[in-house]
């Protein structure tokens, strides 16, 4: 079994465009290495704007 595929999410919100790469996780958030995406709580919201999750795209993949 080999390793699971990471993805990067880009937040869409006009003028932030924070990205959140699962394999690096956002330590300095509190988000480990290795999370994904789909696991943060529907409530997540982006570091740097504040805006929902839902705005949050997936941009590339990667292994």
């Amino acid at each position: 079994m080999g390793e699971p595929t990471y993805h990067r999410f880009e937040c869409t919100t006009p003028k932030c465009y924070f990205t959140f790469e699962e394999y690096f996780g956002h330590p300095e958030y509190n988000i480990p290495p290795r999370t994904l995406f789909a696991k943060l709580p529907d409530t997540w919201v982006c570091p740097k704007c504040g805006g929902p999750k839902s705005k949050f795209q997936l941009w590339s993949q990667y292994v």
